[in-house]
């Protein structure tokens, strides 16, 4: 069993390091501070390639696995960039796969590219304010007329959606009381963003101000049937393909926050000197620190045996899920044994660990909430009975 990265996986996590060290950690604060889109860390990215890692060569991505995807992703968010810088390419990385396993060469000729090349961007229109997590009773409907379809409703929390000119849109084209099999219904559309039949409103958040999230009204959008993917009535099968890749890069992004939070402790407790001798020499300081190392090596196994899982073909949902879970924690108990390390100081903004706690409850709460993660491996894994 060889736990080892190749030479072409850690020549990945070189060239991206030397991609985003051009964005220092005074560049994320002022995005903190300030808010709006990180458009030239997305622009740097994009001219890199890195957009494009886990898409098909023949559209000008790179042709690798989600587990290389990974592996950049914690590469971004450990440089310092968090979730901010993370959560900005995200939706390019992984949101368009439903497309690369059931789209045709046609619509994968016309929508791939464009995304791979950062030319245009995406938003993941699932959520709606009165459904959450039970995505089956979702409302937004898309009627069809001719050769179009009319879309009405509502959606919430949908990331980057300021900026984008896509989105990744699952609706209802049958009736909730019409519906003959679990899952069916539900139809899935990769279609313009039409700002004239769709109300977009930020929501203010606790972190991650330079990437938005936000409310979506669609009243009366018209999408053509070209740009439905797939069957009608398929489109909750067709996302579940893109669940646990989202899954395992969240893990991956959590665990490279972790990191970020780590080393920033570490070196304020090895220079912070109280009676006469650094901090870091107290096992009192020494030992939080040295398991929140710990939790991020487990971690970060977890979130790549999921990644090998899922590029090999086989299941791996409740990796997946476990590796989100777990990842998530452990990221988030380094953020706030970080804030710890720091005291006072860590309360500053200057320090970078309270931006650092603050993104760190994201990845506990989307895409899944962890009572549902546990819900699934108790059903899944462990055979009990379904909860609810």
């Amino acid at each position: 069993m060889d736990f080892s990265l190749n030479e072409d996986q850690l020549a990945i996590q070189r060239a991206v390091q030397e991609t985003v060290a051009r964005f220092d950690d005074e560049y994320w604060l002022e995005r903190d501070r300030e808010g709006g889109f990180p458009e030239d860390f997305y622009r740097a990215m994009a001219g890199a390639g890195w957009l494009g890692v886990a898409m098909p060569a023949a559209y000008g991505g790179a042709g690798l696995g989600i587990l290389e995807a990974a592996l950049m992703m914690e590469t971004v968010s450990a440089s310092g960039a968090g979730l901010s810088g993370a959560s900005a390419i995200h939706m390019n990385v992984f949101g368009l796969h439903p497309v690369v396993v059931h789209g045709s060469e046609e619509q994968k000729a016309r929508w791939l590219p464009p995304i791979i090349s950062g030319e245009q961007r995406a938003c993941f229109g699932v959520t709606e304010p009165n459904t959450g997590l039970n995505t089956l009773k979702l409302r937004t409907q898309a009627v069809r007329r001719g050769d179009r379809y009319v879309v009405n409703g509502q959606k919430i929390w949908i990331s980057t959606a300021q900026v984008a000119n896509k989105i990744l849109l699952l609706a209802r084209t049958t009736p909730l009381d019409q519906v003959t099999e679990p899952g069916g219904g539900l139809s899935l559309f990769y279609t313009d963003l039409d700002r004239s039949r769709v109300s977009v409103r930020e929501i203010e958040k606790m972190g991650r101000k330079a990437v938005d999230s936000n409310e979506l009204f669609i009243d009366g959008l018209e999408v053509p049937v070209e740009d439905r993917i797939g069957e009608e009535g398929k489109g909750f099968s067709y996302i579940l393909h893109g669940l646990n890749p989202e899954r395992v890069l969240l893990a991956a992004e959590a665990t490279g926050l972790g990191r970020a939070a780590l080393r920033k402790a570490a070196g304020y407790a090895a220079e912070r000197v109280v009676f006469d001798r650094p901090i870091g020499k107290n096992q009192g300081i020494q030992h939080p620190l040295a398991e929140r190392w710990v939790d991020l090596e487990a971690a970060e196994l977890l979130y790549r045996r999921a990644a090998w899982l899922y590029d090999q073909g086989r299941p791996c949902g409740a990796e997946a899920n476990a590796a989100k879970f777990f990842c998530a924690e452990a990221g988030f108990r380094a953020c706030e044994t970080a804030v710890l390390t720091h005291g006072g100081m860590g309360y500053a903004k200057e320090y970078h660990v309270e931006r650092y706690l603050r993104e760190a409850m994201l990845p506990r709460i989307a895409p899944v909430s962890p009572q549902l993660i546990l819900c699934y491996i108790a059903e899944k894994v462990l055979g009990l009975p379904k909860s609810y």
